[in-house]
């Protein structure tokens, strides 16, 4: 076993404080202490295919020991944080759920322990920690099985939030419209069923004096059964959600315009992007999962094609199943696009782990063998040398949605690969007194040559199919 890492800020301590001035004008925020784990994973014949001695994070070095996969070592090797990034991610994650850091402790072990996951001794060391920064709360970068919640919290005394609860709070802060709130609320119910037993005095029988006597129901058993009752309610509300899209993508879909949907890990730049190509007033923010309920806007192409551009949720390393189960009514917009792009940001240096995870969610959502486009945004932070070396290529283009540029250039390779309503040149013979007709051609098509003869306006222009259709009477062969 190797040792521990201890970092705590606060009054007295080094470190950073992480309260914002809203949050200093508001109820003041809660402290935090962070709790990072890193297991040895030693290499074995069959399963993973690991190199002696590699170090993995967390929860993904647990199932990979608990569940090895048969030929796994042939497949490539796919990037993964190290504990330390992850624990920055879990920084990352507490602050944008108005936590105060008060301080971090990253422990490295050669496996988790089934009881307190990170081990008695250990767990008396941080429960002393925690006190003498004044922690309220425990955050660990792992998730913990409700027996390991129980036995941490009745050890140190204070409540205990794993990496999980800490996103779904997070997602329950930011939704904003019925649908992203019906989603949330799933989530955390599918999340707190497992949870319940054994949580206190509040789980004892019921009544147990004159007039109370009854079938003898454990609260226990009465609150899986509210919980129950609630998962089919909001499951019954989000299906009416599903069948109303369903009805809006069916209307759309009944014209030839095509949807392009924006995907990447949280905080990449997709709805600055989705800003800057559709003049929309999205919230981008640099805190984690700022989007959460889909956006929808039209915008047009540099071939006068009109195409939806979706804006979606931002994944996340570790995403929880029960997020990507609740917001399958959101991303059905992805599993119906006709293009993904997908969003990274090319100054962060974990940017080839967070594609991997973002493969991994496009793989589970079986959208993996979609059209797809690289983009590599926020290339305004990178160093002039760095940003220069930069090549487009087939499959991916650089850009910074902040500053605007590249985005003629994605336009360009959005308009490429895309079959829907396909532009046609065409030679036009239109009489002046058809305004109407004129005025579509102006706006929907590219005009190369005007000339005027004989109440005639000849025309050589290029214009999406659908238009083509329309006027058809005055197109000369």
């Amino acid at each position: 076993m190797r040792g521990s890492d201890f970092k705590v800020s606060g009054k007295e301590g080094r470190g950073r404080r992480t309260t914002s001035p809203a949050q200093a004008n508001a109820a003041p925020a809660e402290r935090a202490f962070l709790v990072g784990l890193e297991y040895r994973k030693r290499a074995r014949s069959s399963a993973s295919g690991s190199a002696k001695g590699s170090l993995t994070s967390g929860a993904q070095a647990a199932r990979d020991s608990a569940n090895p996969v048969p030929g796994a070592s042939k497949a490539p090797a796919i990037p993964e944080f190290s504990a330390e990034e992850s624990l920055a991610e879990l920084r990352s994650l507490a602050d944008s759920a108005g936590a105060e850091i008060a301080g971090e402790f990253l422990q490295h072990r050669d496996r988790p322990d089934p009881a307190t996951l990170i081990g008695r001794g250990k767990l008396e060391e941080i429960a002393g920690a925690a006190a003498s920064v004044s922690a309220d709360l425990l955050l660990f970068d792992h998730d913990l099985t409700a027996s390991q919640q129980r036995n941490i919290e009745r050890a140190v005394h204070t409540r205990v939030i794993d990496r999980t609860q800490l996103i779904l709070d997070i997602f329950a802060r930011h939704a904003r419209t019925r649908e992203g709130q019906l989603q949330v609320e799933l989530a955390q119910l599918e999340y707190l069923l497992p949870r319940l037993s054994g949580r206190g005095v509040e789980m004892s029988q019921l009544g147990g004096g004159i007039g109370t006597r009854g079938p003898g129901e454990t609260q226990l058993e009465t609150d899986r059964r509210k919980i129950y009752r609630r998962i089919r309610a909001v499951k019954e509300q989000i299906e009416g959600v599903r069948r109303i899209r369903a009805q809006q993508r069916q209307r759309r879909e009944s014209v030839p315009v095509a949807t392009v949907a924006l995907v990447g890990y949280t905080n990449a730049g997709k709805s600055t992007l989705f800003n800057a190509l559709t003049r929309a007033d999205v919230v981008a923010s640099s805190k984690m999962f700022a989007t959460l309920d889909p956006t929808i806007r039209a915008v047009a192409l540099p071939s006068r094609r009109k195409v939806l551009l979706s804006d979606t949720v931002g994944f996340i390393r570790n995403l929880p199943h029960t997020l990507v189960s609740a917001f399958r009514a959101t991303l059905e917009e992805v599993q119906r696009a006709a293009l993904i792009l997908h969003i990274s940001d090319a100054s962060s240096p974990l940017s080839a782990e967070q594609d991997a995870q973002v493969e991994r969610v496009l793989k589970e959502l079986e959208v993996e063998g979609k059209p797809r486009l690289r983009v590599k945004n926020k290339i305004d932070l990178l160093a002039p040398l760095q940003r220069e070396s930069l090549r487009d290529d087939a499959s991916t283009v650089h850009i910074s949605a902040v500053k605007g540029i590249g985005l003629s250039t994605l336009l360009d390779r959005i308009d490429q690969a895309l079959d829907e309503d396909r532009p046609f040149r065409v030679h036009l013979l239109v009489p002046q007194k058809e305004g109407k007709m004129l005025a579509l051609l102006e706006a929907r098509s590219r005009i190369y040559s005007r000339a005027y003869k004989d109440g005639l306006v000849e025309l050589e222009a290029e214009a999406p199919q659908s238009v083509v259709r329309r006027v058809k009477e005055f197109v000369v062969e």
